[in-house]
């Protein structure tokens, strides 16, 4: 078992980024802020939008960031450490601190178990709480075999054809519960790398079963006001079949399981040019969309920045988010939010603060949809007016109103620019080092 002492006095004089640092850095960029700022608002009191409200609606958005997330990622083929990696559950920890000074909002962190295992849950609890952190969902790992693991996963975890093998995929499911229950979570995520590789392999009907029964005892366990999201992949690792290959796989299972149970959507997971906002709405309309992963592709699950590649997407299913949750007749909750990308070029934090604002922008870019005036288009079938109304929003540029709402929460006006002038890279290379590797990964 993966363990991880927190020390206080190990973390006393690692880099903090203080609020006199951030306002300094935004002294400098304040006059042009400003001026793009009154040129918006202006525009859009003229349109009849309430600029209070937005801004409120925008800094109250925070997204978790996933502790895998911290390190540089890599390929099939190979991977490069950028230095300064975190080496320990509490330096990544402390790495989100430093995205949510810089953004205020980041204000959450989603473990992966085993890979960040909290040695000490009151300590762990304890550095959070300095940061202003909190722990979002927990998410276990059936995927790969661990260090002196009795059972492989090798031909599959919860949906394996030995009732053993399941049942050490069950009991660590249990355990990641119970580390979440410890750390404040409400939300166990199940992602399975189950299927086959080869026709004839796997009995379909009977892999759907097994699993079913797997987390039927998985969901017995959950506590009252915990939720369980299962996320659905199409390929990979398994490229012939896999066990929750689709969304309605997904949604299939969350409704036998139960009322606790909800489907994860991870944009990555869809097979090339999938109408994900459609999903997203049906999900809405059920009551069971239970959160995202973000991130962007152009081929598959590429993990790459958020609304680097597609960002009209984005924006669209940010509409029917909206539109959902919005809805006084939807019975869906508040769905849980968090990026899930990985880094082989960029710096793994800049590229979050980058991720970070894209969902921003597409969820501010969506508050703007005049959803009557929608409708009234949709009804008369004016395909025409309703693609106007839509572009519209998307091609106003709200970033002025999402930097002044960090500016308010005390964040950066640039977090990028405020990231690099502060040398926050080259303190944690001297901090750590450049040859470390982040843990997990």
């Amino acid at each position: 078992m993966l363990t991880a002492v927190w020390q206080p006095h190990l973390y006393a004089k690692s880099m903090r980024i203080a609020r006199e640092q951030i306002h300094d850095q935004n002294r400098r960029n304040e006059a042009g802020h400003r001026e793009a700022l009154n040129f918006l608002t202006g525009r859009l009191k003229k349109d009849g939008h309430d600029t209070e409200r937005l801004l409120k609606s925008i800094a109250d958005f925070q997204l978790a960031i996933p502790s895998w997330a911290l390190g540089t990622g890599g390929t099939r083929f190979a991977r490069f450490t950028g230095g300064g990696e975190p080496r320990s559950l509490e330096e990544k920890i402390m790495d989100v601190g430093l995205l949510h000074a810089l953004n205020r909002s980041s204000g959450s962190i989603s473990l992966h178990i085993p890979w960040d295992i909290p040695g000490n849950a009151t300590e762990v609890m304890a550095l959070a709480g300095e940061l202003d952190l909190e722990f979002d969902a927990v998410n276990s790992n059936t995927f790969q075999d661990q260090a002196n693991q009795d059972y492989s996963y090798k031909f599959g975890s919860l949906s394996h054809t030995e009732k053993s093998v399941r049942q050490k995929a069950i009991q660590h499911n249990i355990d990641v519960i119970n580390y979440g229950k410890a750390l404040g979570s409400k939300a166990l995520t199940v992602w399975l790398a189950d299927g086959s590789c080869f026709p004839g392999q796997s009995n379909f009907a009977k892999a759907f079963q097994r699993t079913l029964s797997s987390l039927n005892e998985i969901y017995s366990e959950l506590p009252d006001d915990w939720k369980m999201f299962v996320e659905y992949k199409p390929y990979e690792p398994n490229f012939y079949s896999t066990v929750i290959q689709d969304w309605g796989t997904s949604f299939l299972l969350a409704g036998k399981l139960g009322a606790k149970a909800f489907t994860l959507v991870d944009l990555g997971h869809h097979l090339p040019n999938t109408n994900i906002e459609q999903i997203v709405a049906t999900l809405m309309m059920e009551g069971k969309l239970g959160g995202f992963h973000f991130n962007d592709s152009k081929y598959g699950d590429d993990d790459l920045t958020v609304g680097s590649i597609k960002p009209y997407q984005l924006f669209l299913i940010f509409n029917e988010l909206v539109y959902g949750m919005n809805n006084p007749a939807s019975t869906n909750p508040p769905p849980a939010w968090m990026i899930d990308a990985s880094h082989n070029v960029k710096d793994p934090l800049e590229d979050l603060l980058q991720s970070v604002e894209a969902i921003k922008l597409a969820y501010a870019q969506a508050l703007l949809v005049d959803h009557e005036e929608l409708e009234a288009a949709r009804d008369n079938n004016d395909a025409v007016l309703a693609q106007e109304i839509l572009q519209q929003a998307f091609r106003t540029d709200l970033r002025p109103l999402i930097a002044e709402a960090r500016l308010i929460a005390g964040g950066a006006l640039d977090p990028v620019s405020a990231f690099r002038s502060l040398n926050v890279r080259k303190h944690l290379i001297g901090e750590r080092g450049f040859k470390t590797v982040s843990t997990g990964l």
